[in-house]
Order: structure tokens, then C-alpha cells, then sequence
């Protein structure tokens, strides 16, 4: 019997073996670059995860809720004092002054309120609502103006209804009622905005994945 050739099996293992490393050591290599590794050890980022959507919807939703509700408030306290005002039309006294500015205060307050809702708001908004939310917020700030121009004229007729003559307290009474119906244009207007902001987050919300 003639003996086994073993160097030539011995030669073509060997070579085997170092292909197989060398096929090794190169996966390792391209794994370990930034871009493999990050791809390998984290999940795909390009949507938020449905927690963190879902968690955005609900305060988006809220926020909008909370600045309508604020809006709707603001336009209601701004429509008593301005029928508080009409209804002293011609009637020139201290405590009538003082029923008109309080009434005016809490508009300006009520007001105030809804602009730092509208704020919140359009820092929530969701993609596609954004434009609806900052259009409430602008409204916001215009019905606070409005209403602290009518807060300062109740004020100055408050002053004027004991400290003038008649004509000059109904003069300062009459720009007091403007003022008012112009706070009531604009919290109305603000509350339809904001009205509109919450159905357009509704329905971006049932939409948005």
C-alpha cells in the first residue's frame, strides 16, 4: 500500500482557512465604520415612535381646547361690560363709573388669559395646524390690546365722573363704550379663530401617524 500525499491536502486546508479570515476580518472592518455601526445598532429614526405621536397629539389637541375655551370667555366678559355700558348711557356717577371699569377689568383679565393659552397653543400645534394656531395668537394679542385701551378709558372715566363737569363725564363715558364695542370685535374675532384652530388639530390628529 503506498503512503497518504498528505502535504498537498495540508497546503489547500491551509489556504482555506486563510480565506475564510481574511473574508472575516473584512466584515468586521465595514461594520465597525460610523455609518454600518449606526444602521446596525439602531432602529430607523424617521418617524417618532407611536408613544411620543400619540403624547404630541393629546397635548395638541388640550392646548388648542384650553386657548377656545379661554377665547370664548374673553369674548363673553367683553360683551357684558359693553352692555353694562350701554346701559348707563346718558347716567353720569362715581359708582356707575366703577360698575363700568370693573367690568372692563375682567375682560382685560379674561383677555390676558387667552393670549397666554393662544401662546401654548401654538407652541403644541401639530405640522399643518401651525399656520391656524399662530393666526389665533395674533388674534389673542390684538383682543388684549383692545380690551386694556378699554380697561384705560373706564379708568379715565371713573376720574372724570366726579372731578368734571356732566358733559365732560358723558364725553369720557361715550369713548369708554367705544372702546368696549371695539374689545368685543376683537375677542370675537379671536374666538372664532380659535374655534377654527381646534377643528383644524382634530382633524390633523386623526390623520398624523
Amino acid at each position: 500500500m503506498k503512503p497518504t500525499p498528505r502535504l498537498p491536502r495540508l497546503i489547500a486546508l491551509t489556504a482555506a482557512a486563510v480565506a475564510a479570515a481574511a473574508v472575516a476580518a473584512a466584515i468586521v472592518m465595514l461594520l465597525s465604520t460610523p455609518a454600518m455601526a449606526a444602521d446596525a445598532a439602531a432602529p430607523s429614526q424617521s418617524s417618532a415612535p407611536p408613544g411620543v405621536a400619540s403624547s404630541a397629539k393629546s397635548a395638541a389637541i388640550k392646548a388648542a381646547h384650553e386657548a377656545e375655551s379661554a377665547a370664548r370667555e374673553a369674548a363673553h366678559a367683553a360683551r357684558l361690560a359693553a352692555r353694562q355700558g350701554q346701559a348707563t348711557t346718558g347716567k353720569v356717577s362715581r359708582s356707575i363709573a366703577e360698575g363700568v371699569r370693573r367690568a372692563a377689568q375682567k375682560a382685560a383679565e379674561a383677555a390676558t388669559r387667552l393670549e397666554a393659552k393662544a401662546s401654548a397653543s401654538s407652541g403644541r400645534a401639530l405640522e399643518g395646524t401651525r399656520e391656524a394656531a399662530r393666526a389665533t395668537e395674533a388674534e389673542s394679542k390684538k383682543a388684549t390690546a383692545a380690551t386694556r385701551e378699554a380697561l384705560a378709558k373706564a379708568e379715565d372715566s371713573l376720574q372724570r365722573a366726579t372731578q368734571t363737569s356732566k358733559e365732560e363725564a358723558e364725553k369720557a363715558a361715550q369713548a369708554t363704550r367705544d372702546a368696549l364695542n371695539t374689545a368685543v370685535t376683537a375677542t370675537g374675532a379671536a374666538a372664532r379663530s380659535a374655534k377654527e384652530a381646534v377643528e383644524r388639530t382634530v382633524e390633523a390628529a386623526r390623520h398624523k401617524i
